[in-house]
């Protein structure tokens, strides 16, 4: 019988290019690929530790003096809608949700291109065409889910158009909202903050503890909205801590902010098995 022992991940760091979020700043990426039959294993041990997924990668960022990234999500069991986040579950009330597999449609990267010409005109994604945008939804290694939300069609419509669409991962411990867009038409239905509610209400219907949002930038008013959930935390310090008054989280820049890549490194927390497989390689 013939056993393949699992892949051990190798991690690399992008070249530096301009910040996305905070104007003057490099980013910079730490990275590995999710591959073989442990990337669900490997990609819900990582997201533990503030990084995202994008395909076939996972990320954290990991400039050179700058840290003020932070990967957010929100304890499902601790929270409780405002008044506000109240109003826009009822104004969205008569949405119909509809989970699918990862498989891209025309209507969806219609609705897309829409979104990112009203919303995103000169971000990194501006110019993704629909072979850009079917890899991004369907080449991923872990389970994932489409998460389409239709509205009642108008005089004329034949069917239930998109209003919003999410692509989330599944791990063992809660939801990552990958990316998410949504009719702009429909503003006024603070469509963005309904996907992450109705996240936390899928979440909590599968008895998942948390519904990961990405990264919360202070100081970054793309990013700003995340910090408007009760009980979110943020991975800070190398651990899950409470938010609290987002004024207390500071964005300067200093040269010993940021641990050398090969601490960086030596800190991950690989799962189990394959720390097995990479001891069987060595011996």
């Amino acid at each position: 019988m013939r056993h393949t022992l699992p892949i051990v991940p190798q991690f690399y760091v992008t070249a530096p290019q301009p910040c996305p979020y905070l104007d003057g700043r490099m980013e910079r990426k730490l990275f590995t690929a999710l591959q073989g039959d442990q990337a669900q294993r490997l990609n819900d041990g990582l997201s533990k530790q503030g990084f995202r997924r994008s395909q076939n990668v996972m990320y954290r960022p990991s400039c050179a003096e700058c840290s003020a990234c932070l990967s957010a999500r929100i304890r499902v069991a601790d929270f409780k809608p405002s008044r506000t986040q109240r109003r826009v579950m009822k104004a969205a009330a008569h949405l119909r949700r509809n989970a699918t597999s990862p498989w891209a449609t025309e209507d969806q990267y219609a609705l897309f291109r829409r979104y990112l010409d009203a919303r995103h005109a000169d971000g990194g994604m501006a110019d993704m065409d629909v072979f850009e945008f079917a890899a991004m939804i369907e080449e991923t290694p872990i389970k994932s889910r489409v998460v389409e939300y239709t509205r009642a069609g108008l005089p004329g419509e034949t069917s239930r158009p998109l209003a919003a669409v999410s692509l989330t991962d599944v791990f063992d411990d809660g939801l990552s909202m990958v990316y998410s867009f949504y009719d702009p038409d429909l503003a006024d239905l603070s469509l963005g903050t309904f996907a992450i509610l109705d996240h936390i209400e899928i979440a909590r219907d599968a008895g998942l503890p948390f519904v990961y949002l990405g990264y919360w930038v202070p100081g970054s008013r793309k990013m700003g909205y995340k910090a408007g959930f009760s009980a979110v935390e943020i991975y800070k310090g190398g651990q899950w801590q409470p938010l609290g008054d987002p004024a207390d989280h500071r964005t300067e820049l200093h040269p010993l902010s940021v641990d050398p890549i090969s601490e960086q490194v030596a800190r991950i927390a690989l799962p189990q098995m394959l720390l097995d497989g990479f001891r069987a390689l060595s011996e």
